[in-house]
């Protein structure tokens, strides 16, 4: 009877102690797992400042573009200039009025940005001005020489005007003239033709002498046959009585 006692009691403590291990195993908490990493933070969209150093320039003129950007992978300018650095400043020289644009791209997206350039173009040039013409300034610039009754000097008031007369005539030394002999209508008409003939010649020594060329003038005298004035009295007598100018073509 005895002899079963330790074999009990080893039982009894084997069973215990599988007991108590059942126990441990139970009680024995699960690993926690691993928390998820956390998500990245959002791209940010790029940003940009763009402007030119003039807004206005004369044609042919130029002008600097100046950009700065952030968070940008790539940036250009159009049009015309193409793909830049991610700061820095171009010249350009637009030919005329121009808006550009310039196009910061990265992860977060694109951001644009704008610089206008005003091309101010010459005026137009003004239109030739109008050439007046030998003809078309001969009755403003020529003056005729007068004379006294019964005479073939150059008086005072004459030579003034011949000297008008000259000068508008070295102006054009390719042109020539006809210097016409007028009378009034007192005496025979033989006698007014020799002195129209004396008054035309004195007007043309008188030019000659103020250094225009005597091939360039011509005479003729009409006497009294061609009056400028019909009335017969001294104030028309005065009129007729003259040295008269015409073109020669």
């Amino acid at each position: 009877m005895n002899s079963h006692r330790p074999a009990s009691r080893t039982i009894l403590i084997a069973v215990s102690a599988l007991a108590l291990f059942a126990a441990a195993c139970k009680n024995t908490p699960k690993a926690t797992p691993p928390a998820p990493a956390p998500a990245p933070p959002p791209a940010v969209k790029p940003t940009v400042s763009f402007n030119s150093d003039r807004a206005t320039i004369e044609k042919g003129q130029s002008a600097r573009l100046t950009w700065t950007t952030t968070d940008a992978n790539n940036v250009s300018i159009s049009p015309e200039v193409g793909a830049v650095t991610l700061q820095g400043s171009t010249t350009v020289t637009p030919s005329e009025s121009t808006t550009y644009t310039l196009t910061a791209s990265g992860p977060g997206g694109n951001a644009d940005a704008t610089a206008r350039i005003t091309v101010n173009a010459p005026p137009p040039p003004p239109p030739p001005a109008k050439t007046s013409t030998f003809d078309e300034r001969f009755p403003e610039e020529v003056r005729d020489a007068y004379f006294d009754y019964d005479s073939a000097e150059i008086r005072a008031d004459a030579q003034d005007a011949l000297r008008k007369t000259a000068d508008f005539l070295k102006k054009y030394p390719q042109n020539k003239v006809t210097i016409e002999g007028h009378c009034d209508e007192r005496g025979s008409t033989e006698y007014n033709l020799a002195l129209g003939d004396r008054r035309a010649n004195a007007v043309k020594q008188f030019l000659v002498n103020l250094g225009i060329p005597a091939g360039n003038l011509n005479t003729v005298s009409y006497g009294k046959e061609k009056p400028f004035c019909m009335e017969a009295d001294e104030a028309c007598y005065t009129k007729n009585r003259r040295g008269h100018f015409v073109p020669a073509h």
